[in-house]
């Protein structure tokens, strides 16, 4: 069999040149031999010569040699015909393409969260993350006391562990110290429990951390506290007023006192972080960062009022999206005014809201209904 191959800026251009590709069957190989080319001078043999019994240029010592295919399909006037054969199917292994904490059972139980008690509902949903690392605490008539009250949101990084302690650990806490204290000490009293719930996280041999948002009432006083970017906010006649400030690094005085104790801020990706890691600057556990991340709340008291509609405890998974006067407007038709308030799907609608506006973090929305403490 005879081919013509025609090659830019070659005399194959010309009437009196011509390249041929000579190919002759042998019964192991095919050997292709280009006969236009003409040896140089520095030519070495080489190493994937053909066969001594297969026929070539003899101009030419340049030979391709093609394995003889295995598959022949069914002969013909002209001889074999050579058909391609299917390659095999490839098996790729499947992997997961996560990263992060391992997820342990308790943290994989439930990609939503929710609860409804007398005057207060909850609702917490997974984002991207793997699974779910938020928690919340909501309990009312505690030690014997009709108006005593303890509600937290509590958002985990680096895992649930944090949180999940927090959960179950920071309202005893709490409540230990405030018991014991006068109201005129109550903001010690809620920084001791704080404190005291951060020493014994990180005495577990246990990894991560936890921004915190509470909310304690007692004896007509509505105690909020918080550490990292969790956030309470009061509707005052439909009017919001956040209660808490976000404790991040981009904070000045955060800052300052990140610096001061020997840490450094910085920009990465737009977001400020401590070290280079973490994006807030304040929470239970994170051991690694102990040294600039303290557990230490800020802590605002006030008297419940009627004017006081409504309070919204909820995780940086609301607030990153939806303004803190958005989720009062959205929330308040549906819990004031209503003969059947519908506390739980005012959560619902907030954390939708926020998932609709690209919201990938978890996020987490309390809301309680202040005049049942009046």
């Amino acid at each position: 069999m005879t081919c013509s191959v025609v090659v830019s800026n070659s005399p194959v251009f010309s009437p009196s040149s011509s390249l041929f590709c000579n190919i002759s069957p042998s019964p192991d190989s095919h050997t292709l031999s280009l006969s236009h080319l003409k040896p140089s001078s520095s030519a070495t043999t080489s190493s994937c010569s053909s066969p001594s019994n297969s026929t070539s240029s003899p101009s030419s010592p340049f030979r391709l040699r093609f394995s003889k295919p295995h598959t022949v399909s069914s002969t013909s006037p002209n001889g074999p015909v050579l058909k391609r054969k299917r390659p095999g199917r490839l098996d790729i292994p499947v992997s997961s393409l996560s990263f992060g904490v391992p997820a342990t059972p308790s943290a994989v139980a439930s990609d939503v969260m929710e609860a409804e008690g007398d005057g207060f509902s909850v609702y917490c949903k997974r984002g991207r993350r793997e699974y779910m690392e938020d928690r919340y605490s909501a309990a009312d008539n505690l030690r014997g006391e009709s108006k005593l009250a303890f509600f937290g949101v509590f958002d985990g990084h680096g895992g649930a562990k944090a949180a999940e302690f927090a959960a179950k650990n920071l309202e005893k806490n709490v409540l230990d110290e405030v018991i014991i204290s006068d109201d005129e000490d109550i903001r010690e009293a809620v920084k001791r429990g704080y404190l005291n719930t951060d020493s014994d996280f990180l005495k577990e041999d246990l990894n991560g951390g936890s921004c915190c948002v509470t909310a304690l009432v007692r004896n007509g006083n509505l105690v909020v506290s918080n550490a990292g970017d969790c956030r309470a906010v009061i509707s005052r006649n439909g009017v919001a007023e956040a209660l808490t400030s976000d404790h991040r690094p981009s904070r000045e005085d955060e800052k300052e006192r990140i610096e001061t104790l020997g840490g450094y801020v910085d920009l990465c990706r737009g977001v400020w972080r401590i070290q280079g890691s973490l994006a807030v600057s304040r929470g239970i556990g994170d051991r690694h960062m102990k040294q600039w991340v303290t557990a230490e709340p800020e802590t605002k008291v006030l008297r419940i009022e009627p004017e006081h509609d409504l309070l919204i405890l909820a995780s940086d998974g609301l607030w990153d999206k939806v303004s803190n006067q958005e989720a009062v407007d959205i929330a308040l038709p549906l819990v004031i005014g209503n003969k059947k308030p519908q506390i739980l799907l005012a959560c619902k609608k907030l954390v939708d809201l926020s998932v609709s506006r690209g919201s990938m973090d978890d996020t987490s929305v309390m809301l309680i209904k202040l005049d049942h403490y009046i």
